[in-house]
């Protein structure tokens, strides 16, 4: 069965690379509307015009995910460009790793307050199209996260609270669910990154996964997709793990 989210809208918070950069390209490939959010304004022009050459109305504004104020009003402004929203994807993330102030308070702020800030200020017109949100949690949830302790717990909290969103919106038919994506290899992203460095935690990490690779931004979106779709119509309160079996 294919997906179809012609008329739809979607709106994808870190939206400009990576994990983010490819939900909005496939939504906009199944034929919906798409904003995008991000800081580095270079990155989400070039993604703005690659989901406008798909022929669907685009909006892309950057925003700092960080401050609560940026984060409503951008939810704001694309709610008003798309003329709607079907769909909310709370992507981003500070990757904060030191176990600090500095670690604590941008992780709690990008990946955890951003998340509710942005499903806030969307709510009012997700309970009107009777929409969901994908919010985007990480494996790190799910271990003990040695090498990142915010980013480990912070990514637990969004599940917790992914579950708890389902509970308080069912009565909308608004559905929430969660993605724990495992090593995600993209250009630019952390572990191209790391892989291009010779770092020895990207051989020791690929050599941890079952299937013997890393993981590509869109088999993340693959499942977000879904989960933003009418085929899951009665799919809410999931954390999904897309891993290659990496943990288990």
């Amino acid at each position: 069965m294919r997906i179809d989210f012609t008329g739809k809208k979607a709106i994808v918070c870190g939206g400009s690379k990576g994990i983010g950069r490819a939900i909005a390209l496939g939504f906009a490939a199944a034929g919906g509307d798409v904003s995008i959010c991000a800081r580095e304004p270079g990155s989400l022009e070039a993604t703005r015009a690659e989901i406008a050459k798909l022929g669907h109305k685009t909006h892309a504004a950057s925003a700092d995910l960080s401050q609560g104020d940026a984060v409503r009003g951008y939810v704001r402004a694309a709610v008003d460009a798309l003329g709607g929203c079907d769909f909310l994807v709370n992507n981003a993330s500070a990757f904060g790793s030191s176990d600090d102030n500095k670690g604590w308070t941008d992780n709690l702020a990008v990946d955890m307050l951003a998340i509710v800030h942005a499903t806030q200020e969307a709510l009012p017109a997700l309970k009107k199209s009777q929409g969901s949100v994908v919010n985007i949690s990480s494996i790190s949830a799910l271990h003990p996260a040695a090498r990142q302790p915010p980013y480990g717990a912070i990514k637990a909290a969004v599940i917790h609270y992914t579950i708890t969103q389902a509970a308080m919106y069912a009565k909308d038919r608004v559905r929430v669910n969660c993605i724990a994506p495992g090593s995600i290899e993209f250009p630019g992203g952390v572990w191209d990154r790391r892989k291009t460095a010779n770092d020895p935690l990207y051989k020791n990490t690929l050599a941890s996964i079952p299937f013997g690779r890393m993981g590509t931004a869109e088999e993340v979106a693959n499942v977000a997709l879904f989960l933003g779709s009418p085929l899951a119509s009665w799919v809410t309160g999931q954390a999904i793990a897309v891993a290659g079996a990496q943990g288990l």
